[in-house]
């Protein structure tokens, strides 16, 4: 599927709003063209991103008063992992769904839309917690993280790829003529290639890989810190999502690789507006003008580098550095603010279609 967004803006999907509909109102004020629905970490722990997609798996405990969330292996282990295989090659897709409360957003953004008038907007946008970050961050019940048992791991990312399917099933059923586009969040990307990280890069690409096959839309990754970038274009997803506020100086290490996957219709998503990451207040100092005025420095050191202008604009979203999440919620709204507002002056500028 190819699709030339021409800087049109999208955000990442973490939101301060404690109210669904309130979140759903500032996202659809915004981000006409690609709304995606909002996750609300602050309205309850089941929505932060390490617990939103654990309904269906096998052997997840959710301390709820503690906000703590691990496996715990040592108990019915067997019995539940063999049910859990069984319900994912029965392809049983219900089993794997995520229920309002774990994802209230998703479900007040399919209202807000039916309510509105949505003939507009070219893609909804979803998102899932990336494979190596959760499993990083989630352990067993003796802290191990999760992502250095072979059997979990799999569990893992066959359980986060039938609830990418299911949120595609949903976006399409209630909106059959607009495509979904999905995003796999993985912060902890940014630890590849450190001493203190084991992380094996063929692994890694085989789980982005398993889950951009899941889905027939369009697939992106957004990692807000830096990597190994070419862990992306060799996974074959449609979408890069980078922080292009702090880090396009390393995301240009990786020139043959980008400009392959742009000629190849690869999308880069530049996360030129600053949001949480690395100072929540940082995007007080930022305004349309100084925003735009990096926005094109940003894009002139890829051009020093070969790239060809034309070519970046077609092929760019313009999205927050990461989610808002965890701003205030005055800051949160204007960084999704002048989220759109850069994506207007470049469209005009530019004369982008």
């Amino acid at each position: 599927m190819r699709f030339k967004p021409f800087c049109l803006p999208t955000a990442i999907g973490s939101v301060p709003h404690i109210d669904p509909r309130e979140a759903c109102k500032i996202i659809l004020e915004n981000f006409k063209e690609i709304p995606p629905w909002p996750q609300l970490p602050n309205r309850s722990f089941l929505e932060n991103m390490y617990v939103q997609y654990t309904e269906g798996m096998p052997c997840v405990v959710i301390d709820k008063e503690n906000r703590k969330i691990y496996f715990d292996l040592s108990k019915q282990f067997d019995q539940q992992v063999e049910d859990f295989y069984q319900r994912y090659l029965s392809d049983d897709l219900e089993s794997f769904s995520i229920s309002r409360r774990f994802a209230s957003g998703f479900y007040s953004m399919l209202e807000a839309l039916k309510e509105s008038s949505w003939e507009g907007i070219k893609f909804i946008k979803g998102q899932i917690t990336g494979p190596v970050s959760f499993g990083l961050t989630v352990t067993d019940e003796d802290k191990k993280p999760l992502l250095y048992n072979e059997l979990m791991i799999d569990v893992i990312v066959k359980s986060l790829s039938m609830k990418l399917r299911w949120q595609e099933k949903e976006l399409n059923k209630n909106f059959p003529k607009t495509k979904a586009i999905i995003f796999f969040d993985e912060p902890y990307l940014m630890s590849y290639g450190s001493a203190f990280v084991s992380l094996d890069r063929e692994a890694i690409i085989g789980y982005l890989r398993e889950l951009k096959n899941s889905i027939k839309g369009l697939s992106g990754v957004h990692c807000c810190g830096n990597t190994d970038w070419s862990l992306f274009t060799e996974a074959g997803v449609d979408i890069i999502s980078f922080d292009a506020y702090d880090y396009t100086e390393k995301i240009a290490l990786y020139p043959s690789q980008l400009k392959s996957f742009i000629k190849k219709g690869g999308i880069l998503a530049w996360g030129i507006v600053p949001s949480s990451f690395p100072t929540p207040n940082q995007i007080a100092k930022e305004d349309l003008r100084s925003l735009v005025k990096k926005f094109e420095e940003k894009v002139g050191l890829f051009v020093s580098k070969g790239f060809d202008k034309d070519e970046l604009f077609q092929n760019a979203l313009v999205t927050p550095n990461c989610g808002t999440g965890s701003m205030p919620q005055d800051l949160a709204e204007k960084t999704l603010k002048l989220t759109r507002e850069v994506s207007d002056e470049m469209r005009r500028k530019y004369k982008l279609a």
